[in-house]
């Protein structure tokens, strides 16, 4: 492959992104067999098939998949290069991709708009995925920050825990258990609960807490959204396990209530990681100083903490 160049690269990419030569074209601002051009010339190199095609539709192989990891990788690292120079230059700002967990959403904003009050040059990207994607993203360098409720344990990373969080069980006001003083787990054990997709830290989280408390659950439904557990839980579908983060507008308005069950609330932390050999830029450190001052109380503050 010493011969692929980065337009190559990152035409593939844009093919692969989008899953159609077309808008890879018009992305790129080249006609569709130039782009086809440049992907056969990259097959030619690798010597393997990057794409193959399912009627109208084009979809990534095997060696499509594991070239556009490095792709992106590369990609990355030329852009770090770039910001690492303009540091060096004295730039202000910068780009900084932080990844966070779907639970982060509910008060990862805030902390962003905070944070750019007093960096308002700086050029940010907020990624929203579940955990095994951030996770995924940050070993693959896709990020710059991951903010989630563990850190990973299948890579080293540096992680600092900066806010507490609670995950609590919850139901709709006129459930039978809502007005019972003291639920203990095992009386959980019939219940029907709205579960998160597998690959969310959330769902890992309830998973641990029935089984340090002898409980299978015998029904569930999986759904792949906080929001969508919300709706379900205020519809009467089930009970749910969910951050706190998730669910403030709702208990405050009454639409769902807190189940006072035996060791509920669970409390974990929240982190920021990177990757120990991740050179962070100045904008990067900036935003762990801020976390490591600011986040706790902004997010008690708004009642999430």
């Amino acid at each position: 492959m010493k011969n692929v160049t980065l337009r190559q690269q990152r035409v593939f990419e844009a093919v692969a992104r989008n899953l159609s030569f077309s808008r890879a074209a018009e992305e790129m601002h080249l006609t569709q067999p130039a782009v086809s051009m440049q992907v056969r010339a990259l097959e030619e190199q690798v010597d393997l098939p990057l794409f193959e095609h399912i009627g109208k539709k084009i979809r990534l192989t095997a060696a499509g998949e594991e070239l556009l990891r490095h792709a992106r990788r590369i990609d990355r690292q030329i852009q770090d290069a770039g910001e690492a120079l303009a540091a060096l230059r004295g730039a202000t700002g910068g780009r900084l991709t932080i990844g966070v967990v779907s639970t982060a959403k509910y008060f990862a904003p805030k902390l962003i708009i905070a944070f750019l009050r007093t960096h308002p040059d700086a050029d940010l990207r907020l990624v929203v995925r579940n955990r095994d994607t951030i996770v995924r993203q940050l070993g693959d360098n896709e990020i710059d920050l991951a903010i989630m409720g563990s850190p990973p344990s299948d890579f080293e990373t540096v992680a600092e825990a900066f806010a507490d969080h609670p995950l609590s069980i919850i139901a709709n006001p006129e459930h039978p258990l809502a007005k019972v003083r003291t639920v203990r787990p095992e009386e959980l054990a019939a219940e029907r609960f709205l579960i998160r997709e597998l690959g969310s830290g959330t769902r890992s989280t309830m998973e641990r807490y029935f089984e340090a408390a002898g409980v299978a659950l015998q029904k569930t439904i999986e759904m792949e959204s906080n929001e969508t557990v919300k709706q379900a839980v205020m519809a009467g579908m089930g009970l749910g396990f969910i951050s706190e983060h998730a669910i403030s507008l709702e208990l405050a308005t009454q639409q769902v209530v807190r189940l006072n069950v035996t060791g509920t609330p669970v409390m974990r932390r929240w982190y920021v990681v990177h990757r120990p050999e991740k050179r962070l830029l100045p904008i990067a450190d900036a935003f762990l100083d801020f976390i490591r001052a600011d986040a706790a109380a902004l997010m008690a503050g708004a009642g999430t903490g």
